[in-house]
């Protein structure tokens, strides 16, 4: 099976509007820069978004919202984006928040194949709206159900044509529990090396969880927030 793609236009392919994507990345670091923009420059609309949050107003999944292609955000921060703020309060966009440690552990269990589990955070608050509740020991928990999508999109910094990829430091984030829990997982990398290269020791995620892959180019990595001072 060649998993190798040309760019991300060629890797994209299938990604129709209305379905499921999660988005790797932590703020704006790991995110994947490539396939978000292809997506931008789509005609691709509806989408339920899943990405620890949406990025600034003009980067990152935040150039998707400018552009209402999406329909849906599953995230657990609105942080630094006030068109993301503006389109929630505003109802233009449907949005469900997540404890950011609920929200993983729903990713990690569709890809360990865990349908539901119990959780304590959000017991008592508009979060446990309309889920079960049973008592574990005395202590009240919540009944989380996994997180799967149609697409998964990660970004790593080195990759092998077989799909084996490894994260660079904080970058690994959401990015390798994602890659497990799409029906389809695409990835980019910086640089992407023949199979037998990488450390086997190195790897974060094996290649049987990538679908496709492909090497970016033009990164820019931005920093969230700079502060400069004279």
């Amino acid at each position: 099976m060649n998993k190798v793609f040309k760019n991300a236009e060629e890797a994209l392919k299938g990604l129709e509007s209305n379905m499921t994507v999660m988005l790797g990345g932590f703020g704006l670091c790991g995110i994947p820069e490539n396939a978000i923009r292809t997506i931008a420059n789509s005609n691709i609309t509806g989408l339920t978004c899943i990405s620890n949050n949406a990025g600034v107003d003009d980067f990152g999944l935040g150039i998707l919202l400018k552009k209402h292609q999406v329909k849906k955000m599953i995230a657990s921060y609105v942080g630094e984006n006030k068109e993301f703020e503006r389109q929630m309060l505003s109802g233009e966009l449907e949005v469900e928040l997540n404890p950011q440690g609920t929200l993983a552990e729903r990713i990690r269990a569709a890809g360990a194949g865990i349908p539901a589990f119990y959780v304590p955070a959000g017991v008592g608050t508009e979060v446990a709206e309309g889920k079960e509740v049973r008592e574990f020991d005395g202590r009240l928990y919540l009944m989380e159900k996994w997180l799967k999508a149609d697409f998964a999109l990660v970004k790593a910094w080195k990759g092998d044509t077989h799909g084996n990829l490894i994260y660079h430091h904080t970058a690994n984030n959401f990015n390798n529990m994602m890659a497990a829990a799409g029906k389809i997982t695409i990835a980019e990398v910086e640089e992407l090396v023949p199979a037998g290269e990488l450390d086997p020791h190195q790897i974060h995620t094996p290649g049987i969880f990538v679908q496709r892959i492909f090497q970016g180019v033009n990164y820019e990595k931005r920093i969230e927030q700079v502060t400069i001072r004279k």
